[in-house]
């Protein structure tokens, strides 16, 4: 996998470059082990949410750091753990293998440990009004994905369009609930059978979950929240469909932008 990401080389004069690309590997180290600094915060969020720049061996990219000294406490989530679940949620995507979540890592920072994600470049002429409507597969997939993860929140602004075509999906953070709490615009595809991509995506993350995969949310999550993420995949192997919106819970985010 490679992410494409604002980037800026050391040395030069300008702040940021063109996007470039860089290999996961590398971007998982620069997101770890790089010196991180503040440049912003982004205030439309509903928790801290930091603009920052990494920088190692050279190699400066802008990221986003979220500590959890700066998450709102929620009354269905417990306290300090949205940062552990967007690594979960990371964890999960990397598995399926369909690139949905930046790179992701959990770090310490300039305010405490938190989630630390490559920014994204996205294509700002794509209306995400009308890409949340389409067919697009990528986010197909992303329906997958949020159905696996219960994802309580899957607004407009959390699709991430790129230039290449690509859209990744960001702020993963009331996801993995025992509860079913699946909310969000993607649900075109209710009801409606699995494609063969999803079935076998999902065939190989649950053998997953009973290896390496699981003792890693095992690290980041609570027991039963790991547990009800394997009955999740079940059940979508079971019936071999996309879920359909629960009676007992609000469907589509609000708001849903």
């Amino acid at each position: 996998m490679c992410a494409r990401a604002r980037t800026a080389i050391a040395g030069h004069t300008d702040t940021v470059s063109e996007p470039a690309v860089i290999d996961l590997p590398d971007a998982l180290r620069l997101l770890r082990d790089g010196e991180l600094s503040v440049e912003g915060r982004l205030y439309d969020a509903s928790n801290a949410t930091l603009y920052c720049m990494v920088s190692l061996d050279g190699v400066t990219a802008a990221c986003v750091h979220k500590p959890i000294v700066g998450e709102r406490p929620l009354w269905d989530f417990p306290d300090g753990t949205l940062a552990y679940r967007e690594q979960a949620a990371y964890e999960v995507s990397s598995a399926l293998g369909w690139q949905i979540v930046p790179p992701t890592v959990l770090r310490d920072g300039p305010f405490g440990v938190g989630m630390c994600q490559l920014w994204i470049d996205i294509d700002e002429n794509v209306d995400l009004a009308v890409l949340a409507r389409s067919d697009h597969p990528q986010l197909r997939r992303m329906a997958v994905f949020d159905a696996v993860v219960n994802n309580a929140d899957r607004k407009g602004g959390h699709l991430l369009p790129t230039h290449d075509g690509h859209v990744f999906g960001v702020d993963h953070g009331v996801c993995f609930s025992p509860d079913d709490k699946l909310r969000t615009l993607l649900w075109r595809w209710r009801g409606k059978a699995l494609n063969d991509e999803a079935v076998t995506a999902l065939s190989e993350l649950r053998a997953q979950l009973e290896g390496d995969l699981g003792a890693t949310l095992r690290a980041l999550l609570a027991p039963e929240e790991v547990a009800a993420t394997i009955l999740r995949v079940d059940r979508l192997l079971t019936t071999s469909r996309h879920p359909l919106p629960s009676d007992d819970w609000p469907p589509v985010p609000w708001p849903p932008f």
